[in-house]
């Protein structure tokens, strides 16, 4: 939403240790974590509830090999909408949430309003993809697809 404001948390050098750690490993015992990050199991334990709790960690979760399930084709689809007055991004931005090919979703300050990476099985579930979900989605305009040919670095994030 337009006007909201987010406040930054405080994190300090032990914080942003377990952090760093956390992205790298997301299943590390909290005893291997407070070694790692220099602290006893039980104040390490307590800074990571507060970074649950503060909302600077919103979960855990596996990461998936795409092309192991089949999931290997990227597109990358720039979206202009007809209409970019707050209701309207609010109508676009619940129905793209709907769509589960849409792994990220981007407004962009450019000439189009959007950017969407998509994944896919292959070419033809994306183009159906993009004909009946996206194209679907309100206010959209018109589109334009980039796909990429291989993915050289890629964020597990």
């Amino acid at each position: 939403m337009m006007g909201m404001t987010v406040m930054a948390v405080d994190l300090d050098d032990f914080d942003r240790k377990i952090l760093d750690t956390l992205r790298k490993d997301g299943r590390i015992t909290f005893t291997e974590l407070a070694h790692k990050v220099g602290l006893s199991k039980t104040p390490c334990q307590q800074r990571v509830r507060r970074l649950v709790d503060s909302g600077v960690i919103v979960g855990f979760r596996a990461i998936v090999d795409p092309a192991k399930v089949g999931l290997d084709h990227v597109a990358f689809t720039e979206v202009k909408l007809s209409d970019t007055r707050e209701a309207a991004l609010g109508e676009f931005n619940a129905a793209v949430r709907l769509i589960p090919e849409v792994e990220e979703c981007h407004m962009i300050a450019s000439s189009f309003d959007y950017l969407l990476k998509v994944r896919t099985a292959d070419i033809r579930r994306y183009r159906w993809v993009l004909g009946e979900k996206i194209s679907s989605l309100p206010h959209v305009a018109s589109t334009s697809t980039f796909v990429a040919m291989e993915t050289v670095r890629e964020s597990a994030r």
